[in-house]
């Protein structure tokens, strides 16, 4: 019947599935809106359609990996840029090469680009945040940016941040920062004018030092303490806490990182590295790969908290701004290299996901393959569908759902990582690249896991620390699988650690069984649970006992009184008969 197939088509769209379906549908319809509006643009009530405003929010916006935006962000995905840059120098590991790859970490080149101008009489009057400004670059041709910030009359000195475009490969043109290969063929002249609204003001600067960037991956760490600890809606998000909790500092993943560039000991409350006990070797190992898995990592989970801050419950057209930070999220977990696809070699997340996956056999959209995009990365880009499609439609609830998914899976690369080098450190007597490696992993992932049991996560830090005297790969594994079944990941995601030459896992590396494996931990919680009522019984029966003893001494002692009443009163009744 009618009614039936209706309730039918209700229930398959309230699936994962159904949900996909839907967005895939609404984007399908919104095209063909828009090819109608531009057919009959020119008629009043079809020229709002074709306004090119409009027509973008639906049809520019390049994918990234295979995720459609509904927001510009392709400032943000150029962030793996500068961790490319960073990467480069480290390869060189000379004295050189390193400055220049911390100067890069510390001040970017590719994101948020900003000319630091000096306007010659000052502002002719106020500017606000994001007004257009016009100017030239060395060649004569137009460039065009915006106020950084808000700015009063007089003003001398002023940031302009330069405009991007939609199209990833020419976001934009001034890349400079402190980058030692730089382009400035989008950036103003050294000495030029500026138009600001009707007004026209000649200025000056230094482009080679004063084109400079807002977005730095060691910011991502130096801001945390307002973004992720104190000022945001949501604050304290709970896996910064989980990270703020066990290092004891906000900036963690910077002390980290400049800890590895000076070659000494970190200053955390628990988890230290001493990096005095490596060569460019390990430091660079520890930095790469902290850039981008502990700096970066939680700047990604920060992303899709603020789009859920600013989440409006069952409101179809009131969150773009939340929108466009979990854009934003994405972008920082893919990059830009990754292309539109996401089938070239990234330099973020999505890069670590595919790497893995080929190491526990992982890969595929089933995830029992040695090869392909990991199944990791098929799962959170349908997720990714699916919290932009809720937070567009007002779902706040369900997107708060599907980013604690997100979430929980982001952690699996990290424990592949550590496990792969623990094994390869223990068992193949790995050198200082490996145990570099194991300790960076580790490092990333060992907060959650104190969360989760901090005997487990204090096994795991004696093993894998820079200079643990042994390695033993089977306890550490041990330890990694305790803390599964709280971090809502599973036996099969992880998978088990491949040897292609014996075209077999490794001996005590293959995948636990999640059904063993959570039965034994539901076993010590039953045990625990069985103790724990032992001495509440014991406790509750003693207690009991005791109170039975004092009932029946009441007792007793108030059938004496009621004797004694008695001979008393017997004994008055005597006297009366006397008298």
């Amino acid at each position: 019947s009618c009614s039936r197939f209706i309730t039918i088509i209700c229930r398959c769209l309230t699936t994962r599935y159904g949900i996909l379906l839907a967005i895939a549908m609404k984007q399908s319809l919104a095209i063909v809106a828009s090819t109608l509006a531009v057919v009959e643009a020119g008629s009043g009530a079809a020229a709002k359609w074709a306004n090119p405003v409009n027509l973008r929010r639906h049809l520019s916006y390049e994918k990234v990996a295979g995720y459609s935006p509904n927001s510009q962000v392709t400032d943000q995905c150029a962030i793996d840029l500068d961790q490319a840059a960073i990467e480069s120098q480290l390869l060189l590991k000379t004295p050189e090469s390193f400055e220049n790859a911390r100067a890069i970490y510390n001040k970017g080149g590719n994101s948020k680009s900003y000319a630091l101008i000096t306007i010659t009489n000052g502002l002719t009057s106020a500017v606000n945040k994001g007004d257009p400004i016009l100017g030239k670059n060395a060649e004569g041709l137009e460039i065009r940016g915006k106020a950084y910030q808000d700015y009063v009359q007089g003003a001398t000195q002023i940031k302009v941040q330069y405009s991007t475009t939609d199209i990833q490969e020419t976001y934009v043109e001034c890349q400079v920062g402190a980058l030692v290969e730089t382009n400035m063929v989008g950036c103003f002249v050294d000495n030029g004018a500026i138009t600001i609204g009707d007004d026209t003001m000649s200025y000056a600067y230094t482009p080679a030092e004063d084109n400079r960037n807002g977005r730095t991956i060691a910011g991502f760490s130096t801001g945390a303490r307002d973004k992720m600890r104190l000022t945001c809606k949501g604050c304290p998000y709970t896996d910064f806490a989980y990270f703020y909790n066990y290092y004891g500092t906000d900036e963690y993943a910077h002390e980290f990182v400049e800890a590895a560039f000076e070659g000494r000991r970190t200053q955390f409350d628990n988890g230290n590295a001493d990096f005095s006990q490596y060569d460019y070797i390990g430091k660079e190992q520890i930095i790469k790969k902290a850039t981008a898995y502990m700096n970066t990592f939680m700047y990604v989970i920060r992303e899709y908290e603020d789009a859920l801050d600013d989440c409006e419950r069952s409101c179809m057209n009131c969150n773009e701004g939340s929108v466009h930070a979990w854009d934003e999220g994405v972008c920082f977990y893919t990059g830009s290299i990754e292309g539109l696809d996401g089938q070239a070699s990234g330099k973020l997340l999505h890069e670590l996901a595919d790497k893995r996956c080929a190491n526990f056999k992982t890969c595929g959209s089933e995830g029992f393959d040695l090869s392909g995009p990991s199944k990791l990365n098929y799962d959170m880009f349908s997720l990714f569908a699916m919290g932009n499609y809720q937070i567009q439609s007002g779902n706040c609830a369900a997107a708060r759902t599907t980013t604690n998914e997100i979430i929980s899976k982001m952690y699996i690369p990290m424990i592949q990582g550590t496990l792969r080098y623990a094994y390869k450190v223990g068992q193949l007597s790995g050198g200082e690249k490996e145990k570099a490696e194991g300790a960076v992993f580790a490092a990333a992932v060992l907060p959650r896991i104190h969360a989760a049991n901090p005997a487990a996560a204090e096994t795991i830090y004696q093993n894998m620390k820079v200079g643990a005297p042994s390695t033993d790969f089977a306890a550490v594994k041990g330890a990694f699988e305790s803390a599964y079944e709280h971090m809502g990941v599973t036996c099969g995601e992880v998978g088990g650690l491949w040897s292609d030459a014996d075209n077999n896992y490794y001996a005590g590396m293959e995948p636990c069984d999640d059904a063993t494996l959570f039965a034994s931990t539901n076993e010590v919680e039953a045990n625990s649970s069985n103790v724990l009522a032992v001495i509440l019984g014991s406790v509750f029966g003693g207690l009991f006992a005791i109170v039975l003893i004092m009932w029946f001494v009441e007792k007793r002692r108030a059938k004496k009184t009621m004797a004694e009443l008695a001979v008393f009163k017997a004994t008055g009744d005597d006297i009366k008969d006397l008298n």
